[in-house]
Order: structure tokens, then C-alpha cells, then sequence
């Protein structure tokens, strides 16, 4: 079988990458159940920028200016993001020839937490290509030593200047936290997810008796408390002290697909 990039098809012939048919399942799935106001309205209310227009097909890619540092890192995945919430994504270069250049090694410009949801892909969602990011997943981005320990690797190894905590709304896992909570359990299922409701209970008793929405509240104060304890560790607290190193919360709408910082 042969290997084809999925983002630079031959001119003239029709092809339809994975991340453009997520892109249109998504879409197709948000207005079967809720319509075509809120995609109308995201693309359209002038508030979100769509970035360049997509590269014509057979084309190379533009090589992006370098980052140097942590707000261009935020910038250029906001940027992506806008693109991907208009369904406008860049000709992105993932073909042979650039997994062989990033076979040789690496430069990512950004580290991002999320989590695991599989309706959270977050190279798509910031419309992100082969070595652009260093991607570390947990349900509801919970902490423990791997994950902080991916992330460390990711800012200082690999020397990514920005590091993002993604929550996202309607979070399963502090979903199942909230009903633990309430129910006055430790755990909420048997094996190690009892770690899961450990590690984001905190969020949800900070929000307690708060107005507005109690699982949008925890999930915003759930990235805040992660950010904290990240901000804790040995590798990372240092390099934000010293100005190499941006630290930021951001939260993904399901229902439109726009990241906001937090």
C-alpha cells in the first residue's frame, strides 16, 4: 500500500485527509444535534480570525518563522485554532518528506496537557502537523509523577517555550468527580481511577455553592489548581521565573471548537 501524505494530495485529485474528515464529522455530528447557529456564529461574528487561506493542493507549504519565544508559541496556536474552528487548515507538510526530517530530530514549539477525551485531539484542534508539539494526555489532566515528568522533558529537554493546561468543556472524568464527591466516595470505580477522582476532587470542592455553571466552574478552577501545582516543580517554576518559559490555562468548546485562555 502506498503512503500518501494527508494533507498535500496530487493536484487534481480528490482526496480527503483524516484530519479534514474529523473536521467535517465534527461539524456534521454539531449540527445534527444543536444546529447551525453556533457554527454560524463562531465562523462568522467577525470576533475569531481564520487565519491565512489554505495552500492549493500539490503546493509546498510556507516553512513558519522560527518561535522564540513564549507568547509567538501562544499566538501560533491560537492562530491554528482560528483556522480549525473555520475549517480552514493549512496545507500542512505531513507527507514522507517531512516525517523523515523529523525523524532526524526534533523542534517543537509548544507542550500542551490535555485530556484524554477523544473528542479533544489537540494537534487537530490547533491545526498542528508531524514535530510541531509535544502532546501529554490525562483524564482531566490530572497530575502524577509521569505526566509532570513528560512535561519537564517537553519545556526543558526539548526546550518548548510555552506550556499549556487544556481543560475542555463537559469533562467526563470531573463529571465522575462531581458524583463521587456527592456521593461521599473516595473512589468512583474500582483499580487506579480512584487516583482520577482523588487528584481532581479538589477542584470540584473549591467551586462549591459558587454561581453559574458547577461543572464549567470546576473544570476552569481544575486548570487553574493544575497550573499551580506545575508551577511547583523544580524544572518548570524556574524556567517561568526566569522568563524562558510561558505558562498558560486555556478551555475547548465542544460545541464551536474555539480554544480560549483562561
Amino acid at each position: 500500500m502506498s503512503i500518501t501524505s494527508r494533507r498535500r494530495p496530487v493536484a487534481g485529485t480528490p482526496v480527503t485527509s483524516r484530519r479534514r474528515f474529523l473536521t467535517t464529522a465534527l461539524h456534521t455530528t454539531l449540527v445534527a444535534g444543536a444546529g447551525t447557529a453556533a457554527l454560524t456564529a463562531c465562523a462568522d461574528d467577525g470576533t475569531t480570525s481564520a487565519g491565512p487561506p489554505a495552500q492549493p493542493a500539490g503546493t509546498n507549504p510556507p516553512s513558519p518563522p522560527p518561535v522564540v519565544d513564549g507568547n509567538q508559541a501562544l499566538q501560533r496556536l491560537l492562530d491554528g485554532n482560528a483556522r480549525f474552528v473555520a475549517d480552514r487548515e493549512e496545507n500542512l507538510d505531513e507527507g514522507v518528506a517531512r516525517r523523515v526530517a523529523v525523524s532526524k530530530g526534533q523542534e517543537p514549539f509548544a507542550t500542551v496537557i490535555g485530556c484524554v477525551d477523544s473528542r479533544v485531539p489537540i494537534e487537530l484542534v490547533f491545526d498542528q502537523g508531524l514535530g510541531d508539539l509535544v502532546v501529554v494526555r490525562s483524564a482531566g489532566e490530572a497530575l502524577d509523577h509521569s505526566v509532570i515528568g513528560s512535561l519537564e522533558f517537553g519545556v526543558a529537554e526539548l526546550h518548548t517555550p510555552l506550556l499549556m493546561v487544556l481543560g475542555h468543556q463537559r469533562c467526563g472524568a470531573l463529571t465522575a468527580t462531581m458524583k463521587a464527591v456527592d456521593a461521599g466516595q473516595r473512589t468512583a470505580e474500582a483499580g487506579e481511577m480512584g487516583y482520577l477522582v482523588e487528584s481532581l476532587a479538589p477542584a470540584v470542592r473549591q467551586v462549591a455553592g459558587k454561581p453559574g455553571d458547577r461543572l464549567t466552574n470546576a473544570i476552569h478552577a481544575n486548570v487553574e489548581l493544575t497550573l499551580a501545582k506545575l508551577r511547583q516543580s523544580p524544572v518548570i517554576g524556574p524556567l517561568e521565573k526566569s522568563g524562558k518559559l510561558k505558562l498558560v490555562g486555556a478551555y475547548y468548546e465542544l460545541d464551536t471548537g474555539k480554544v480560549t485562555i483562561s
